[in-house]
Order: structure tokens, then sequence, then C-alpha cells
């Protein structure tokens, strides 16, 4: 009789519902490129390939604004003209705020630059609400939902039908916090996110999309310089055929680099060059008042220096008047670029350290860069030119894209890919998730008789690792319950600032319990340890699928039968994750022993991002399966997981 050794391994189901369209509903998709200060919408439907949305004034961005006043609600520009008029209930930049907790250094900023908004503390979840009334607040995943459906509202009428699928443009250095808070927001206005996409990698699949026929076997270098109102981004992607199963060679995008600055931009100019016309107004002493006290005239200085800073952008000085500025008391003073130019020295300095931080995280050298591209409104600003063309020291900056809606449209780009409803021509989308994560925790060791715990760290992704992809992580020397925290890894590359702004370095800590037990009841096999299976979906948020606990047996082969795969698990499933009761808690997790990882090579529908069971990435090639099915035994015990802390908090998830 021959012995065959088996893995004995059982999974608890997890079921899953996907909700399919009608017949008769709409099969368009939509793009929201949500930025700081302006927002750009995109459409696909049929006959209609790709689209930039007009609002209702027939522009092709809306400031990403909203008004809150009795009963009524404004945005876009009627949103920014209330401003000058009642400056407390006119939402402004608020998305820096998402994922915040109270004590964040970024709220305090946010405070001192924009006071006559009331941002309190929100007791129930750590986070901040704007506090208009006693009765009325909203937080700022509230708002944004609010702007959010606002674009659904603008997206429905100009394609003359009802949309529901969206694929949102998310700044590539937001932590997993902030992206659920994007996801909270698409929830509140009652859209399906298709994807939160990274929008330097929208750019990037935007030209890559209509320069198809450039791209060949030969690697092609491009960096995108993106410097928007609120922050600055540069990407080094690499462009290149790759041969995929589905569709032969295709494409491809990888992202290879990111450096970013979160409070590089336009804005920062537009609140220098504010303060300087009111100092300029208060010098005048046509008024025994403060005006930097007054809310109303810093909200009027505030949009007339971002139409003085565009001016200037083309001529080398202007004149910047506000009529009724305060009191009654016009206006009115001439500024040059040289005198924004010296107000904005040391912003202007660290035009060229995003590029630097991209080289070093793709370990490149700026010879291998083919071309510079820019993107973003205020690129436009002659200095940044200036700066970036000598710290990339090419010949020329690349203009050949559309600096405001580059976005916007690689993301519905992605939106029709991912839809059902439309068929596109394949390209290979390799995002990169900026922040390493990992998984720590502590074991007891005895060496020479002498007891003591030993606290253990595992990469579960590598900083700049592709994404989506899955990885199994094996815990070996555990018979018992345990816990283990899920943190994100080495942020040196992060300065102080920004490390403070991060806020938390743990995401979360997940208890396993009835490890024990399943241990006790199965003593007759072998244990082949505690598996974690973790997943980074195409939104780069982490989830934890399932946890559970393996073993092996031997099995008699009797000469008239073919083998016997026995199977028995104990499985935690849906720990904290996509879909799950219990969490918010989806990252990083490695193992002592053994990790194992699965790497998509192209961007899927929905109905094919299920990953393979942990039999098939684990066992070799299976025998023919014989005419009649043999016999098997199998045994599944539950186990039960918890999250430690609070999950409500929006820097823990």
């Amino acid at each position: 009789m021959g012995l065959r050794t088996w893995t004995l391994c059982a999974l608890l189901s997890v079921f899953l519902v996907i909700l399919l369209p009608s017949q008769t509903e709409s099969v368009a998709v939509m793009s929201v490129d949500m930025g700081s200060e302006w927002m750009k919408i995109a459409i696909v439907k049929p006959g209609v390939p790709m689209e930039i949305v007009l609002n209702k004034e027939s522009r092709r961005k809306t400031p990403c604004a909203v008004a809150l006043k009795d009963n009524e609600r404004l945005f876009g520009d009627n949103a920014v003209g209330m401003a000058a008029k009642n400056p407390k209930v006119t939402m402004r930049y608020f998305q820096d705020l998402l994922g915040k907790r109270a004590e964040n250094p970024q709220v305090e900023n946010f405070s001192n630059r924009f006071p006559e908004y009331n941002v309190v503390k929100d007791e129930e979840r750590g986070t901040v609400r704007f506090k208009l009334s006693e009765e009325l607040t909203y937080t700022p995943e509230e708002l944004l939902a609010m702007m959010l459906n606002y674009s659904r509202i603008l997206a429905e009428e100009f394609a003359e039908q009802p949309i529901k699928d969206v694929v949102i443009t998310v700044p590539a250095f937001f932590n997993q916090a902030e992206r659920r808070s994007v996801l909270q927001a698409a929830k509140l206005a009652g859209l399906k996110v298709l994807q939160l996409m990274n929008d330097n990698t929208a750019v990037a699949l935007n030209y890559g999309v209509f320069r198809r026929k450039d791209i060949n076997s030969t690697a092609q270098n491009i960096m995108f310089y993106d410097m928007g109102s609120r922050s600055t981004t540069c990407t080094i992607v690499t462009y290149q055929t790759t041969k995929t199963k589905e569709s032969g060679i295709q494409p491809q995008l990888q992202i290879r680099g990111v450096g970013f600055d979160r409070s590089l931009g336009g804005l920062e100019i537009d609140l220098r060059l504010r303060d300087h016309l009111a100092k300029l107004f208060n010098e005048q002493k046509k008024s025994k008042k403060d005006v930097r006290e007054n809310p109303r005239s810093m909200a009027k200085l505030l949009k007339e220096a971002n139409r003085v800073k565009t001016i200037l952008s083309a001529n080398n000085d202007h004149m910047a008047q506000i009529e009724g500025l305060m009191d009654d008391i016009d206006f009115k003073s001439k500024i040059t670029r040289q005198e924004l130019e010296e107000l904005c020295g040391d912003l202007f300095e660290r035009v060229s350290s995003p590029v630097q931080k991209a080289l070093t995280s793709a370990e490149m050298k700026m010879d291998e860069i083919d071309q510079v591209i820019i993107v973003g409104g205020s690129t436009r600003i002659p200095k940044v030119q200036e700066l970036l063309l000598k710290a990339v020291g090419k010949e020329e900056l690349g203009k050949n894209i559309n600096a405001d809606e580059a976005a916007a449209m690689g993301a519905v780009y992605q939106a029709a890919a991912l839809s059902k409803a439309f068929k596109v021509k394949p390209f290979v989308v390799r995002d990169a998730a900026v922040f390493p994560i990992q998984v720590e925790f502590t074991r007891e060791v005895e060496e020479e008789n002498v007891k003591s715990l030993k606290h253990n760290k595992r990469i579960l992704f590598q900083r700049l690792a592709p994404y989506p992809q899955r990885k199994v992580i094996t815990f070996n020397r555990y018979s018992d319950d345990f816990e283990f925290n899920i943190n994100y890894g080495d942020l040196s590359f992060l300065d102080a600032e920004d490390l403070k702004i991060f806020g938390s370095l743990n995401l979360t800590t997940v208890k396993l319990r009835g490890v024990g037990e399943s241990f006790q009841k199965n003593v007759d096999y072998e244990s082949k340890g505690i598996k974690a299976h973790f997943n980074m979906d195409e939104s780069g948020i982490l989830s934890l699928d399932r946890v559970e606990a393996v073993f092996e047996t031997v099995v008699e082969e009797k000469p008239e039968q073919e083998s016997t795969l026995t199977k028995l698990g104990n499985t935690i499933s849906s720990l904290f994750g996509g879909g799950s009761s219990t969490s918010e808690s989806k990252e990083n997790a490695t193992d002592s022993v053994q990790e194992e990882e699965e790497v998509p090579t192209e961007a899927t529908k929905e109905d094919d991002q299920e990953s393979k069971t942990p039999d098939s990435e684990q066992e070799p090639p299976s025998e023919p399966e014989p005419a009649k099915e043999p016999p098997t035994e199998e045994k599944v015990l539950e186990l039960e997981g918890s999250e430690a802390g609070n999950p409500g908090h929006a820097e823990e998830f």
C-alpha cells in the first residue's frame, strides 16, 4: 500500500452579492477629478467615446465649493459668489481634512489659513466637523458627498441619462484613512465606485492611450510633474509593451517612482498674496480697522489674489483692485511679478524637491528620463517652469497634454474599461503603493531555559509595490490564540512635517480567537500554520479576506481506489475588509515563515477579480480526476476574529 501526504484545508464560504444593472438602467459611466480648487467631470456613453462635461455655465471645470445657507445649497460658481457675502457658510478646501483626527497638525493649519470656519472635534469619531450652528454640523466626508452628488447631476444632465458608476481620482499620497473617507463620501452620494485612481496614474494613462502606436518593447521613461492648487506630485512612468494571457501583446504603464509635496501649490501662493494685499490696504490707513479681522474682506482679497496671480503668469505687472473692500472703502494697488516671486521665494525653492524624491524612489538618474511633461494649473507660473527646467536639465518641458483635463480623461477611460457595457482596447496599468505596510507580532521564545518575548516585523508591501496584488502570510509558530498589528512600514523618506500630518502608523490590531481550541480538537493532524490572505485592490485599499488554520494528515491508499483528499480547516472569513461587517482594518501582514503573492498583470472586470483558492495558490498541479469521485472527509470549524482599538478613528482602518 502506498502512502501519500495531502494538505488539508477547508474554507468557510464567503457570500458575495453582485448587483447587476437591469436592462433599463443606463450604461454610461463617469469620472470625477476632484481637485482642491476645481472639479473636472468626464463621461463615456454609447456614441460618445470620451468627453468632458460642461457645467451650467458651459464651463469645462467647476469650482469645488458648496455654500450652505438656510435650506439652500449652492455649488460651483454660485457658491464662490456667496463666499464674498457670507464666507462662513461657503465650504472650500475641505479635502485637506479627509481622514484626519482632530489633533492632526493639518487641522490646525487649516483653521489658521481659514479662520472664518468653525472647525470642531467630532467626539464620536475623533475627527472633525464644520459647525455652522448649534444644530447644524457637517463632516468633510459629507461635504465631499455633496460635491460628488452635484457632479453626478451635471453628468446626468449632460449625458441625458442616469449615471451611477464612477472612477474618482485621488492624490497618490492619500493613505488608507483618506482613501476610505473618499469611498464613504461616494457611498453617501449613492455612487458606485469602480475604482479610486491615483491622479498621477490617470494622467499617465491618458497620455499613453493616445500614443499606443509609439509604445513598443523598448522602455520609455516619462516624468510627469503635476503642480495643482494644493499639492505637487512628480511621477516617473515606464511605458512598454507586455504579453498578457487574455489579449496578447498590449501596451503597459508602470509607476516607477513618486515624489510629492503636500502643501506646495497655487493655493499657498494665493494665501501669500492675499496677506500681502491685506498689509497694503492696512498701510493705506483708509480705515481704523484691521482688514485681516474681517472674514468677508479676506474672502474678497483671496479671490482677487487668485485673479492677479493668474494674470501675472502672462504679464509683468497688474493692478489689484476691489470695490468696497471694507466699510465701503475701495482698494487699489499695483503688483509686479517680481514682487510676487519675492513673496513666495521659499515656496519656489521647493519646486525641485519632488523631482529628486521621485528619482530616488525609482532608483533612476535624470539622464534615464526621456521626457518631462508638466500637468496642473500651477505649472503655468513662469518661475515654476524656470526652476523645474533647471532641475531636470532638459532643453524644454513637454506641454503636449491638457494640463487641466488629463486626469479626468484618463480616469474615464479606466471607467469604461471596468464597466461591462463597453469594450475598450486593453492598456495594462501597474500602479504602485506609495507607503509600505508591514505586520508586527510578539512571540514567546525560550533560549537556554529562559523565556522571553521576541518582537517580529514582516513586510507585507514594500514601498512602491505594484497593485492590485494578493498575498498570503503564514504564521507557523502559534498553537493558541494570538494577535498581530498591521502598521505602516518605514516612512523615513517623509520629512518631519509630512510625518506629523500622516498621523498614526498603526492601522489596526487583529485578535484571533479559537486557534487553541481548533488545535486541541485536531491533535491527530500536523499543523501547517495559520494563513492570512490579504488583498490590495485596484483602489489601493488593503483588506484581509480570510484567515485559516491548515492541517496535514497521512491518508492510506487502497489498491482498488484512487487517492483520497481529506480536508480540514479553521477559517476566519472576511475578518476585516470590503463588504464585511467587522471592520475597517484592511492592511498589511507578513508571515513568519511563508509569503505567497499573486500579482495580476492586467486590469479586469469585477467578475474576474476573485482570487484563486489557497489550494490553487499552493498546491502543485493535481492528478487527472478519476471517473468516480473518491470519498472525502471534510470538517470546518469557524473561529472568531476581532480588532483592538477603535475602528471608527479615521486614521485606523
